[in-house]
């Protein structure tokens, strides 16, 4: 199928396997209602929904790369705190190195709820284990599913508030995990066939664009190949000067919204909050490398 240069791909999605509130299938035809040229399913540390996907069968107008989204040690040289998030696109699902690092960082995220759950009870909110499993039905149950009992309970305002008040780094209900080193994460995705992307540069805890060149540079003697230049919280401005960043160390771009259904209601797929357009080309670039 020929697209138009003004079709949009979001190849940064979440489904039921992570955090998101909508199934594989339920994203595949979301994804041809809104005309979109292709997708991919990012979840955090699961390949899951991608070859869940797969086994409900890929739409014949729709494109779609199988994806990953893993939390990562930033590198020694990295001024900030938290997981750096590398993207990994078109792996292969059946690869055992890379099910046995994911299998190992879900039971990593699964072992921190009862920490977190007993930070916030020391807070004084009633909260258990049981809520936030039934909460994740038959997802990945974790922060944002937390997060989502905190608004139900009236404890927090929004998602986003419950994350800066209480879930966020620093703040009283965090309980830190275990997280592979970049590099793993790297060389996993290449090992698998695929291509690994830093997610989301705006996110990071950098204060100069020449402190994210020297990331860039030290993931890319790792084995780095890409840069997610639009995303939903970049600027116009962001996005120009993460272009150039990209052209300039030969990274290839991708882009999504970071969808996740009801946890982040105000993020539509496709469009992000509004404005958001992932080229097409993008995606083909993807599919050429």
């Amino acid at each position: 199928m020929e697209y138009k240069s003004d079709t949009s791909v979001d190849l940064h999605i979440h489904s039921t396997a992570s955090d998101g509130t909508l199934t594989p299938a339920q994203l595949l035809a979301m994804a041809v209602q809104l005309n979109l040229g292709a997708i991919a399913i990012t979840d955090h540390d699961s390949i899951a929904g991608s070859r869940e996907a797969l086994l409900e069968g890929i739409p014949a107008a729709l494109g779609f790369l199988t994806g990953v989204e893993i939390s990562a040690e930033p590198p020694p040289s990295y001024p900030g705190s938290g997981s750096i998030h590398v993207l990994g696109y078109a792996i292969r699902l059946d690869d055992p190195e890379l099910n046995r690092a994911l299998e190992k960082l879900q039971e990593a995220r699964k072992s921190r709820n009862p920490e977190i759950v007993d930070r916030l009870k020391r807070l004084g909110i009633e909260i258990s284990l049981e809520e936030v499993e039934r909460e994740a039905g038959e997802g990945q149950a974790g922060r944002p599913h937390i997060a989502t009992l905190l608004v139900k309970k009236g404890v927090a305002a929004s998602i986003d508030d419950a994350f800066d008040r209480f879930l966020s780094s620093g703040r009283p209900g965090y309980a830190d995990k275990f997280r592979i080193e970049c590099s793993q994460a790297i060389t996993l995705i290449n090992a698998a066939g695929g291509i690994p992307v830093l997610a989301h540069p705006c996110l990071l805890e950098l204060e100069t664009e020449d402190q994210l060149e020297e990331l860039l540079q030290e993931m890319i003697a790792m084995g780095l190949k890409g840069l997610e230049v639009f995303f939903t919280d970049h600027t116009a401005d962001q996005t120009r000067r993460f272009a150039a960043l990209a052209r300039r160390h030969e990274l290839i771009m991708t882009g999504g919204t970071d969808f996740h259904g009801e946890t982040l209601p105000n993020v539509r797929m496709g469009t992000g909050k509004g404005n958001l357009h992932v080229p097409y080309a993008l995606y083909e670039r993807l599919i050429e490398r």
